[in-house]
């Protein structure tokens, strides 16, 4: 496999079907911002490898298998030659676990500052990276037809990340701490 092919040598990338496109075009920086987010979500993975955490590591690795397929359809313009990979209820199927670990934190009202433990912290990251991903994808759906399911997948998804890194740091004995101006904003 040759690594180096020299054809963004002039800023432009090909997405799937061959269509090439400035590296700074909207569905570049979508599916760009969504394989940032899995290498976050990876490094997160990484650092919860000692016991009590396998269970949420391997709810990673599953979600970087999703994230894949959502970059994927993020980079093929609507085509009748490609096939939409993120599953329809892709989004539905987070909501279990969404409802599972967010009852292994406290219940919260305010806001609460991003950090505590590594791996929570880096979960943090990724949902940040994520909701950027989120934001650009609806940028690109304001001029492109995208596949509405990797929209919903990375709107769910960021939920998912936040209730992990609250589970982690719970976990970890970390209390989260309260963002100080904030009003009572979960119910």
């Amino acid at each position: 496999m040759k690594i180096y092919t020299r054809g963004g040598d002039r800023g432009k990338t090909a997405l799937i079907g061959g269509v090439r496109r400035y590296k700074n075009d909207l569905r570049v920086e979508a599916y760009g911002s969504v394989d940032e987010a899995g290498a976050f979500i990876g490094l997160a993975a990484s650092f919860l490898t000692q016991e009590g955490h396998e269970d949420i590591r391997s709810l990673l690795l599953d979600v970087q298998q999703t994230l894949w397929d959502v970059g994927a359809d993020l980079a093929a313009p609507t085509s009748d030659k490609y096939t939409f990979r993120t599953a329809s209820d892709a989004a539905a199927l987070l909501e279990p676990h969404i409802d599972h670990y967010k009852e292994e934190a406290d219940a919260i009202k305010k806001f609460v500052l991003r950090g505590g433990s590594i791996g929570s912290s880096y979960l943090h990251v990724a949902c940040t990276v994520v909701r950027r991903a989120e934001r650009q994808t609806v940028a690109l759906m304001q001029v492109e037809e995208i596949h509405l399911p990797a929209l919903q997948y990375l709107n769910r998804l960021s939920d998912l990340l936040f209730v992990l890194a609250r589970a982690v740091n719970a976990r970890c004995q970390q209390p989260d701490v309260a963002y100080e101006n904030s009003g009572d904003v979960f119910r």
